[in-house]
């Protein structure tokens, strides 16, 4: 098996299912093209049977992109293959992501089907896809939650029907890393057929678990990962990007590779949070304002000493332009010092000292203190 995981980015389709954040067409091709730029391996441009102005995007993301698979959702429904066919016609490596739901919950109160007629649709679905394009990708929603033999035999019949990817999501973001591990461990080990087919990881984030779940998934053998830009996406988001691609970065001891250019990683989240109106919180990994930002006496004497006391990660390498070193009442003089030095001033150990008494003064007046700040202190 392959150690290459194949980044599958659904923030054009998942994504930007949150209220407010939807894109034009213009705005989709140019987030498409950045996310090519990225290293994505496959670009989910939408769902085109849910409104014109969805087919019309990801027909023109499909004339726009050269080198990522193109991919758009349906249902397991004859129309929705067939919009997607039709938006699909221009793209130079297509897929038709179809499917139904796996679980009980689903079958009964979503479906009214038996287990027998979802196995039955999905292997319908493939087959008609597959009719059209080579690459089909079936999704097993809420997977999470389906009864594992099920699952298993729901697995094989798809592949069986010509399906190259299962989609096995935990729409709901029920499960826990050890049960997702399992669970992805149980198919390898009792579906006969599943190595012909690529198994990927779709994990929403409903109970902070997301990305946790992903690389469980990862370890266990599925070897796609469905993700999305600052983990945007339906209730609580989707598994994050630049999450999943830095931690296989930084623990290189697990074996993984991915095609992410890291350094375009902090423009790319910066272009979607900009586009779609949705700001990323401070203290996001990664790409979050503070996320290379120190603010504690002890953290900052630290850092200054030897950046890796504190950062595993360089920021320019995820494209931050560089650290930074936040005053408040909490810094100590160490940090005092950088800062003043960084403006060209540069004082003995007594003068700092008095310095640094009205510094605290001010900062607990102030909260945080810049540079102009720092002129007025020493003024």
């Amino acid at each position: 098996m392959s150690n290459r995981i194949q980044i599958f980015d659904t923030t054009l389709r998942d994504g930007e299912q949150v209220p407010g954040c939807q894109l034009n067409r213009e705005e989709k091709v140019e987030v498409a093209l950045e996310l090519e730029k990225l290293g994505v391996d496959v670009i989910e441009a939408g769902f085109p049977i849910s409104s014109p102005g969805d087919f019309a995007s990801v027909k023109a993301i499909a004339e726009a992109i050269k080198e990522p698979t193109v991919c758009a959702l349906t249902r397991a429904k004859k129309e929705d293959i067939d919009a997607a066919v039709e938006a699909l016609k221009p793209a130079r490596r297509p897929r038709i992501h179809t499917g139904i739901g796996a679980s009980d919950v689903h079958i009964k109160h979503k479906f009214n089907a038996t287990r027998e007629e979802i196995i039955e649709r999905g292997v319908w679905a493939v087959k008609y896809a597959k009719s059209f394009v080579e690459d089909v990708e079936f999704f097993a929603e809420d997977a999470g939650r389906a009864d594992l033999p099920f699952l298993a035999k729901l697995t094989s019949e798809v592949i069986k029907a010509g399906a190259t990817v299962v989609n096995l999501p935990d729409t709901t973001g029920y499960l826990l890393p050890n049960q997702m591990y399992d669970r992805i461990t149980y198919l390898f080990e009792h579906v006969d057929n599943i190595h012909q087919a690529t198994i990927s990881m779709h994990n929403h984030n409903d109970l902070g678990l997301a990305t946790a779940n992903t690389i469980a998934g990862i370890q266990a053998g599925a070897r796609q990962v469905e993700v999305t830009m600052n983990g945007i996406g339906e209730r609580a988001g989707n598994t994050s990007l630049e999450e999943v691609a830095m931690i296989l970065n930084v623990h290189k001891d697990l074996g993984y590779s991915t095609g992410i250019n890291p350094q375009y990683l902090y423009p790319t989240s910066c272009l979607v949070s900009n586009m779609m109106g949705m700001p990323v919180q401070a203290n996001k990994a990664i790409v979050g304002a503070n996320a290379f930002a120190h603010s504690s006496g002890i953290h900052q004497d630290g850092f200054l000493k030897h950046a890796q006391n504190y950062e595993i990660m360089n920021p320019e390498d995820v494209g931050v332009p560089s650290s930074a070193i936040v005053l408040t009442s909490r810094s100590g003089r160490a940090a005092l010092r950088h800062r003043l030095s960084l403006l060209g001033f540069d004082f003995e150990k007594p003068e700092l000292d008095k310095i640094y008494t009205r510094f605290l003064l001010m900062a607990d007046a102030r909260k945080m203190i810049h540079d102009e700040d720092l002129k007025e202190l020493i003024g």
